[in-house]
């Protein structure tokens, strides 16, 4: 993870030998030997992380680190010193330092320590902004939030469609978010004025559903002891959603199909259609297509319904929208609970990061409400959250188990029917799995088990070329 690092220490030698040893591992580093010019040039130059000593002459690495905090809350400070103590650490902690190393500096240990509060600074301005776009979301998605290329695409989307007057089948997994999408799409239509009104096909037996919708008249069946508007009449004017319409029942498809052709119902054991003016909105988690093939969803309601498709991309396929979703549930939690709680720790955002997010933004929003109840400081921290997020680590930067087990199963190569070595199937797989992370090699350390020394080491050893891995990716 590359940035830039400036060094704070009198030991005008030592820092020469920390500068050539982290340039030589894709930092940008400098130092200054005084605090009070590493002070001028922090308001001068952009810097990632600080790294101080303790004792200096003039200002104290304490105090130094003490006036950096104060001005720059964003940026991590780490103490290095060749007095290590349970004391100078705690005082160190206690000005708001980072972390503490003591001299002499293991590079590896540096190295790992420096990634760790880059990425920890990177997701505090992450959340920062996610914060801010929060209070902007207006006039993007409504309630819908995200800035990923998918979402973002999906919101022009709605937009493009909002006011056709066509069918729109809005397909994703459980818990994407689909009704939020239909209400949108309503919100910006033209029917806007009119009534927006939903139904679950899945939550109710077929008799009661085919009078949910279409209504009935007295004495159609035994509790029907009035006349009753079904929905299509009551959404007259305006917007029906039909969410989960894949589980709609067979022998109800054709009756739907009707109703949509001729934009008329007829109350079930009634006799008179009734014109109805509706602009219909379906949701489903089924592929549709397959329920077709299988005939269990009709082919002419499957055209009908899917005249514009809309498709929700599943949360763990979002990206850095996990923590804007997530800084969203914590101020709506935080204000219905009254817990002061304004955020995510980085090793909690970390952990949300990495957790595959089965039941997307529904499963997210449940697991925040749990942690800003239980939260004991303003951040959430990785203990707050449940021990499977916790523990979750997914396989790389968007690695799938078949990608992964596609590599590790290569094939000889047949045209000269000679069988790759070891070697050369570790080698092909470090560059695989560097054109994943787009060459960040501390990603691909992390997923190959190297420590960043090692994964050097063979990469020149290999005469791995990243430009290439990531070209080939």
């Amino acid at each position: 993870m590359s940035g830039t690092i400036l060094i704070v220490d009198d030991d005008a030698s030592m820092c020469d030998v920390l500068v050539e040893r982290l340039e030589r591992r894709d930092y940008s580093a400098s130092y200054c030997t005084r605090a009070d010019e590493a002070l001028k040039l922090l308001d001068e130059q952009p810097v990632d992380v600080v790294l101080t000593d303790l004792n200096m002459p003039g200002m104290s690495g304490i105090e130094f680190c003490e006036r950096v905090v104060d001005h720059r809350p964003d940026l991590p400070v780490m103490v290095i010193t060749a007095f290590g103590s349970l004391e100078t650490a705690v005082a160190a902690i206690r000005a708001g330092a980072y972390d503490f190393l003591t001299k002499p500096v293991d590079i590896d240990a540096l190295t790992i320590a420096v990634d760790r509060a880059l990425e920890h600074r990177q997701l505090k301005e992450e959340v920062r902004r996610l914060r801010r776009q929060v209070g902007q979301r207006e006039g993007t998605g409504g309630e819908m939030i995200g800035d990923s290329p998918a979402m973002r695409e999906l919101f022009s989307m709605i937009d493009r469609v909002a006011s056709a007057p066509s069918s729109v089948l809005i397909i994703g997994e459980s818990g994407t978010g689909k009704e939020l999408v239909a209400r949108s799409l309503h919100e910006r239509s033209d029917r806007s004025d009119g009534p927006f009104v939903a139904i679950n096909c899945a939550a109710l037996p077929e008799n009661l559903l085919e009078s949910e919708l279409f209504g009935h008249v007295e004495g159609a069946f035994t509790d029907a002891r009035s006349d009753k508007d079904g929905l299509f009449v009551q959404a007259h004017g305006g917007t029906l959603f039909l969410d989960e319409v894949g589980d709609l029942p067979l022998s109800l498809q054709p009756k739907l199909l009707r109703v949509l052709e001729e934009r008329t119902v007829r109350p079930v054991g009634g006799d008179r259609p009734l014109e109805v003016d509706v602009r219909i909105l379906a949701a489903t988690h089924r592929d549709l297509e397959q329920s077709v093939k299988d005939q269990r969803f009709r082919e002419d309601l499957y055209f009908r319904l899917n005249v514009i498709e809309l498709a929700l991309p599943p949360l763990r396929e979002r990206g850095r929208d996990i923590l804007i979703l997530a800084q969203h549930f914590i101020e709506e939690f935080s204000e219905h609970t009254d817990q002061k709680v304004v955020g995510l720790s980085a090793e909690a955002g970390r952990a949300m990061m990495q957790y595959d997010w089965p039941g997307n933004v529904r499963e997210l929003r449940n697991y925040i409400e749990r942690a800003v109840v239980l939260a004991l400081q303003e951040e959430i921290s990785t203990e707050d959250l449940p021990a499977k997020v916790r523990g979750a680590r997914r396989n790389g930067a968007g690695l799938s188990q078949g990608a992964a087990a596609d590599m590790l199963t290569l094939q000889a190569d047949l045209s000269d029917g000679r069988l790759p070595t070891v070697s050369e199937l570790e080698a092909r797989y470090i560059a695989f799995v560097l054109g994943q992370t787009e060459g960040n090699k501390s990603r691909a350390a992390q997923i190959l088990g190297f420590d960043r020394t090692t994964l050097y080491r063979k990469l020149e050893r290999y005469d791995i070329d990243l430009d290439t891995a990531v070209e080939q990716a």
